[in-house]
């Protein structure tokens, strides 16, 4: 009965330091998203610059997993290089060593208020005080879960059983390293599992050479979910993945037959016995990254010749089978799954509209006509598909869903109209004349294309989970936009009084953008409204502001 309480203990303390960690990545997300993506794709410039904003950005989302992915999108966009991708990687590695380095200085005692501050600041109204909030919140949960850890691992001194385990452990270290790598994986955090290595070997349970060993295992294990992430995506992402795979797996083959001597180094420093899993966590994750640097090129290059580009795909569709609409569920999901992909492809062509307003490239514009062409027959063989399910036997909730699958290939089909027909003309004007809109000007524009990438990210989970509590940030973000265009559009009739030359040359730009952006949002909300809707909460377009 007490190992059952002290495992319970245990398990519930490492579920507490996982939800930690959830809530700060949501949290930061939500505050600050725009500016660590912003900040991760233009800050590659060069190879310290790569490494300083992987490490950054792991350190803020408090999750290598969260950056290797952002990572590995930019690259399939062209955003950053491959090469710098890998270093990017290896400032992850490091972000999330000196995370656990410095939940593990004792500051435990900062719990409470940390808690007590963030839940002031999450009842605030603006997205960026709540998302601070939630992530002070997490880092409160995760101290705290520190404490409950410790004192889980207190009564686990004396357990005739976990030392037998331990013994077993100790004279099998290929075995103990895969088996920290299978935890690490199956938490997607080597953090949590530090951490977790952190308390044993603070209760004095395992030797200073098993946590070297089981230090490694966390670190291979938390290479290996974004490669999983990535399976399903383009060879550009996947090459980024299995590189830091490649790296952390040889990595880890060098160290481990050196885990006694480097376990005898580390316990020379001055900072004590106590802290070796962390202080090897960070040790090994620098070191790892001063001897991969220099051969981040050569792994560029041979990722690409162990994992080729994939023919383009056709326009045909892939998930839409005529056999399933017999079984209208299957059918359903078969829809839903080829509409994600239209809105993959409307996210694509903002992109490309988006890096051409901001280089000056129309290099960037030459396949919007092309994607445009794709998203129009993939949504009408959606809505031709759907057609086909017809109503006899067909239960409410699938006419339902039927309908909405429909409405939001239709809205994707709309805002794919508004980038060719406008945003595409009036970029490309932009580009042609050589216009040059005021830094102010310039810089509102650039918001208001964050904001609608990533409105229309979150509208895909949406339409996915039909999840309420999104669907319902969602509706608020439409005040937001809405707000953002108002000032655009009043700062920018300030300039034109106040004469300023680049203010009138693109007046007109200025304001069909704001007015086309704008209503790109507006389709983009739409996804929620049969949502709040199904709640009651959708009045003539309009969220309630009181209970009734």
């Amino acid at each position: 009965m007490d190992s059952t309480i002290i495992m319970i203990n245990l398990f519930g303390a490492v579920a507490l330091l996982l939800f930690g960690l959830a809530q700060v990545k949501d949290g930061v997300s939500r505050a600050f998203g725009a500016r660590l993506r912003t900040g991760l794709a233009t800050g590659t410039r060069g190879g310290l610059r790569s490494f300083l904003s992987g490490l950054v950005a792991t350190v803020a989302l408090q999750s290598s997993t969260a950056t290797a992915l952002m990572t590995a999108s930019f690259v399939e966009r062209d955003l950053i290089k491959p090469r710098m991708a890998q270093i990017i990687l290896l400032g992850a590695n490091v972000g999330t060593a000196i995370t656990a380095w410095i939940v593990a200085t004792g500051i435990e005692w900062l719990s409470p208020l940390l808690i007590l501050v963030g839940i002031v600041l999450y009842r605030g109204r603006s997205s960026t005080r709540q998302g601070g909030g939630a992530a002070l919140i997490g880092i409160g949960l995760m101290l705290l879960s520190l404490h409950l850890l410790s004192l889980a691992t207190e009564p686990m001194r004396a357990s005739p059983a976990l030392a037998a385990f331990i013994s077993l452990l100790d004279g099998a270290l290929p075995v103990a390293l895969l088996f920290s790598a299978a935890l690490a994986f199956v938490s997607s955090s080597s953090l949590a599992v530090v951490v977790l290595i952190l308390s044993l070997a603070s209760a004095g349970l395992i030797s200073a050479e098993l946590v070297i060993v089981l230090v490694l295992g966390a670190n291979l294990g938390g290479a290996i979910p974004p490669v999983v992430a990535t399976m399903s995506g383009p060879a550009s992402a996947r090459r980024v993945t299995l590189g830091n795979l490649a790296v952390r797996t040889l990595g880890c083959v060098i160290a481990l037959p050196l885990a006694g001597y480097g376990a005898e180094l580390i316990q020379m420093l001055p900072f004590g016995p106590t802290k070796l899993p962390v202080d090897a966590h960070l040790l090994f994750n620098l070191l790892l990254a001063a001897l991969a640097w220099p051969f981040s090129r050569p792994l560029a290059t041979l990722m690409t010749r162990l994992v080729p580009d994939q023919a383009e795909p056709d326009t045909a569709p892939k998930y839409l089978d005529a056999h399933e609409l017999s079984t209208p569920v299957i059918a359903l999901t078969s829809a839903t799954r080829e509409v994600l992909g239209i809105g993959d492809l409307i996210e694509r062509m903002l992109i490309r509209v988006s890096e051409a307003f901001e280089r000056n490239d129309a290099a960037k514009l030459s396949e919007i006509a092309t994607l445009e062409e794709r998203v129009d027959k993939l949504q009408q063989a959606v809505k031709v598909y759907l057609s086909k399910l017809g109503r006899d036997g067909l239960s409410d909730e699938n006419a339902r869903r039927s309908i909405v699958v429909i409405d939001y290939a239709i809205n994707l089909e709309h805002m794919g109209d508004i980038i060719e027909k406008g945003l595409l003309e009036q970029v490309s004007k932009k580009i042609s004349l050589g216009l040059r809109f005021s830094d102010d000007g310039h810089q509102e524009l650039r918001k208001l294309f964050d904001l609608t990438i990533d409105n229309l990210r979150v509208a895909q989970t949406i339409f996915v989970t039909r999840d309420f509590n999104l669907a319902r940030q969602m509706m608020e973000t439409k005040v937001e936009v809405r707000r953002m265009e108002k000032q655009s559009a009043e700062h920018h009739l300030e300039r034109l009084r106040d004469g300023r030359a680049d203010s009138l040359q693109t007046s007109s730009l200025h304001l069909d953008m704001l007015r086309d952006l704008k209503r790109i949002n507006a389709h983009i909300v739409s996804v929620a409204h049969p949502i709040l809707d199904e709640s009651g909460l959708l009045i003539e377009s309009r969220v309630r502001t009181a209970v009734e």
